[in-house]
């Protein structure tokens, strides 16, 4: 009798997956996947998989292949296979999908691509000032060139260095030994004497140590000075800040015209550091000589502010 009763029950449940699947034509979208049997192929959508029982039919297009979107209209089928991994399916169509085409509910929209640019200056002030100083000396012969030079460079380098402090850096920049020649119409150039010219550059962070610094030197006996740079060597906060702003006017740029185009900034497609410059760098240049004699009047020094500028390219997409 309980043989007789768990027959009926194995009858009910084969008949109602029977039923299950039961010829009924569907229309499913989802993925190509191989199976673990040889030569099969699965539909997988996001609850099931189905065995595609005549993949071969449509095997031979270009887009069947493994990960493909597909939409397939067919019948499942009451048939055993091998491993019976998913419902076995009969397509009686098959065709590629796009990605999008199977979200339902998204719209096409038109999106334009439009390149903007924006800049940004940004004044900070120097913090250091660099000058360059140097001792030229003439004599009949090299020699004695040479060693006035020597001793006026070593007087001007000491001076220089109580002027401008322990802080400050003082190096030799550059050394000359040159003849002078005399040119005259119709004979080789002669020599009349020799030139020594030896450079000293003072580095400092005191800017209000600068003009000192000048007097000192040329009281000690520096005849020439090329030039004050005043520039910034912590560089990096006004950099960041300039090239924050020119970001800031280029996304603001593709905004505006997005709105004029009656639509919205959806996405920034790439972005192009077009230009960075370090800081411009304020000279002061002091022509011809400088008097030697004990000055009355220390010279006076203006401190300016220093430029950076940044450029941004960037390419948004307006929907």
């Amino acid at each position: 009798m309980k043989r007789l009763f768990s027959l009926a029950v194995l009858f009910v449940f084969v008949l109602g997956a029977a039923t299950i699947l039961s010829a009924k034509e569907i229309t499913i979208q989802g993925k190509l996947q191989k199976t673990v049997e040889a030569g099969g192929w699965l539909i997988t959508t996001r609850d099931t998989k189905y065995l595609l029982l005549n993949a071969k039919s449509f095997q031979n297009h270009d887009w069947f292949k493994e990960s493909a979107n597909v939409e397939a209209v067919g019948e499942t089928k009451d048939v055993m296979t091998t491993a019976m991994e998913g419902t076995p399916f009969e397509a009686k169509s098959l065709r590629p999908v796009e990605q999008a085409e199977a979200t339902p509910g998204q719209s096409d929209k038109k999106v334009t691509r439009v390149m903007v640019a924006g800049d940004s200056i940004v004044r900070a002030q120097p913090d250091t000032a660099i000058l360059t100083l140097s001792v030229v000396t003439q004599g009949q012969r090299a020699i004695d060139a040479q060693q006035e030079n020597a001793t006026k460079t070593d007087a001007v380098v000491r001076a220089l260095k109580t002027a401008a402090g322990a802080g400050a850096e003082v190096k030799t920049s550059g050394y000359s030994l040159q003849p002078q020649r005399v040119y005259k119409e119709g004979q080789p150039p002669a020599i009349s004497g020799f030139e020594a010219r030896n450079s000293v550059t003072v580095t400092t962070s005191e800017l209000n140590k600068v003009g000192a610094i000048i007097d000192a030197g040329a009281q000690a006996g520096s005849n020439d000075i090329s030039g004050i740079e005043f520039t910034l060597r912590q560089d990096r906060p006004a950099r960041d800040r300039a090239l924050s702003e020119a970001t800031r006017e280029a996304v603001g740029k593709a905004q505006i015209i997005a709105q004029a185009l009656g639509g919205r900034v959806v996405r920034i497609v790439e972005v192009q550091e077009a230009g960075l410059q370090r800081p411009v760098p304020i000279y002061a240049t002091m022509t011809g000589a400088v008097n030697t004699q004990r000055a009355e009047v220390a010279t006076p020094i203006e401190i300016g502010s220093l430029e950076i500028s940044s450029r941004i390219q960037l390419i948004a997409e307006i929907e």
